[in-house]
């Protein structure tokens, strides 16, 4: 019997089965090296920013600050909605809590003001009924409620301490009467050198109808007659 050595011979599809799984093997391996790579190198590239920015941060920390103090050196103030108030409040409360949540989300001062009635014989506003006490339904964000007696906010000493303990400084009003609290407040401040921005979906009055005589009188006095949206958005 004659002896023959063996060759095996590969067919044309097993070479090209073993090449495609070669080459699957090796951009297989080339994308996950491409991918850590560049994750990698995202990563150095983050945290090398991270530390300039905690750096600069650090040495320039008060620009930061800017425009939040700014807000904090603004106030909105809510005059008299108590439940002895004209019932019209009712036709602005919705627009008064949009404003009371929008200043308190800027980091603005939110301010509460109530009226004392302390004439001999009221009935109104006198001090320790219920009549005196701010709506239930009025969104209270703040323990900044000061008492007055007269028509001027500004006439409350606890009120002018706290406006110039937080350097406040620019004041949007809202609340009732606007023929009366709202507008003897607003001519104080503004008389006094203070911005005053008067929102003019946001008060009402006993008489409605002067409103619109109101919001002239307001902007003749130096005032910004602005609605909620415009003023607060």
């Amino acid at each position: 019997c004659e002896n023959r050595a063996y060759h095996p011979i590969l067919s044309l599809g097993t070479v090209c089965a073993v090449l495609r799984k070669s080459m699957w093997t090796f951009f297989t391996s080339f994308f996950i090296r491409f991918v850590l790579n560049v994750a990698f190198r995202l990563l150095h590239i983050f945290s090398q920013n991270a530390m300039i920015t905690k750096r600069f941060k650090s040495k320039y920390k008060n620009l930061f600050y800017v425009a939040e103090e700014k807000e904090m050196s603004k106030a909105l103030v809510i005059i008299d909605i108590q439940n002895d108030i004209t019932k019209n409040y009712r036709d602005i409360l919705e627009n008064l809590n949009q404003a009371i949540e929008r200043a308190a989300a800027k980091g603005m001062q939110v301010v509460y003001i109530q009226h004392n009635n302390l004439s001999a014989g009221t009935r109104t506003f006198k001090p320790g009924t219920r009549g005196a006490e701010l709506v239930p339904e009025l969104k209270i964000v703040s323990e900044n409620i000061f008492v007055k007696t007269k028509s001027n906010a500004l006439t409350s000493e606890v009120f002018s301490a706290f406006i110039e303990a937080n350097g406040i400084d620019e004041f949007y009003l809202a609340g009732a009467d606007a023929a009366a609290c709202v507008k003897s407040t607003s001519f104080n401040m503004a008389k006094a050198g203070y911005r005053v921005h008067v929102l003019s979906d946001c008060i009402t009055s006993y008489d409605k109808s002067k409103i619109a005589g109101l919001l002239e009188y307001y902007q003749s006095k130096g005032c910004f007659v602005e609605t909620l949206d415009e003023a607060l958005w």
